[in-house]
C-alpha cells in the first residue's frame, strides 16, 4: 500500500513517468528486465529483510548497467551508506528526507549525477581509504582499463591534479587529459569522481580524494518531512526517462 502511495504521489510530478511499484525482490528483478527503467528507488528492506535490498541492487547493476539506483534508506548511518554505494547505487536518500527532495533526487540522478548530502558522501570517501587496490572490472570479471589507465584513476582519487599527475607518472599534461578522456569513454561517465565512485562500487577502490564537487542533497529538519518519512516505503519504484 505504501509503495502505491508513494508512486501516486510521484505520478504528479510531470517529469515522471512511474512504471509499477514491484512488492517483492523476485518481481523487482522481472520488472527491471521487462520495462528497463531509466531509474529504481530500492528499499534496503524488502521481504522483511533489512539487507535483502542492496542483494537486489547489485543484481540490478550486474545485469542492468543502463538502469540508475537510489538507495532509500531508514537512516543515513555510516554502513548503510557505504554498502548502498557499494552495491552500485547512484543516489542515497534517507526516509527522514521529504517527498519533494525525493522527487529531486530521482530527477538529479536520471541526468547523469551522483546524489548524497556532505556527511553521505564523507561516510564513502573515508571507506575508500579502508578498500583494496583498485581494479575496474565489468560484470564479468574482464579488466576496462589498461595499467596506465588505473594509475591515472588511483592519482584521481588521491586528489591530484593534471599538473601533478603528469609529474608523479612522468607524462605529458597533454597526455593526461587524452588518458581521461578514454576512462570516461570506457566507463560512460562524465566526471572525475564519478571514476572513483564506478570502482568503488565493483567493491574495491583507491585511496580517499577530497571532497568532489558534486550535486548534495540538504537534509531537511524533521518538521518538514511528508508522507516519505511517516510512511514504511516502498520494496522498488521504477520510473522511465524524465523530461526537462
Amino acid at each position: 500500500m505504501n509503495s502505491q502511495l508513494l508512486a501516486t504521489a510521484l505520478e504528479r510530478d510531470k517529469r515522471f513517468q512511474v512504471l509499477d511499484a514491484p512488492p517483492d525482490a523476485d518481481t523487482v528483478m522481472a520488472a527491471v528486465a521487462k520495462e528497463k527503467p531509466a531509474v529504481i528507488v530500492v528499499s534496503a528492506e524488502i521481504d522483511g529483510n533489512p539487507r535483502r535490498g542492496f542483494e537486489v541492487a547489485r543484481e540490478i547493476h550486474s545485469l542492468h548497467s543502463e538502469t540508475r539506483i537510489v538507495m532509500l534508506l531508514d537512516s543515513s548511518e555510516r554502513s548503510q551508506v557505504v554498502e548502498a554505494f557499494r552495491a552500485g547505487a547512484h543516489g542515497i536518500f534517507a526516509r527522514s528526507e521529504s517527498l519533494k527532495s525525493l522527487a529531486k533526487c530521482i530527477f538529479c540522478v536520471s541526468q547523469g549525477q551522483i546524489w548524497a548530502n556532505t556527511k553521505e558522501l564523507r561516510f564513502l570517501l573515508e571507506a575508500l581509504g579502508e578498500a583494496l587496490p583498485l581494479r575496474v572490472i565489468d560484470a564479468r570479471g574482464t579488466e576496462l582499463l589498461s595499467r596506465r589507465e588505473q594509475e591515472v584513476v588511483r592519482c584521481v582519487a588521491e586528489g591530484l591534479s593534471n599538473r601533478e599527475i603528469a609529474q608523479r607518472l612522468g607524462l605529458t599534461e597533454h597526455t593526461v587529459k587524452n588518458y581521461l578522456f578514454r576512462i570516461f569513454d570506457k566507463l560512460g561517465v562524465s566526471k572525475r569522481v564519478e571514476v572513483v565512485l564506478y570502482a568503488y562500487s565493483l567493491g574495491s577502490a583507491p585511496p580517499p580524494t577530497p571532497a568532489p564537487s558534486v550535486s548534495k542533497a540538504k537534509p531537511l529538519p524533521s518538521t518538514a518531512a511528508t508522507m516519505a518519512s511517516s510512511a514504511r516505503l516502498t520494496p522498488a519504484l521504477m520510473s522511465s526517462n524524465t523530461t526537462n
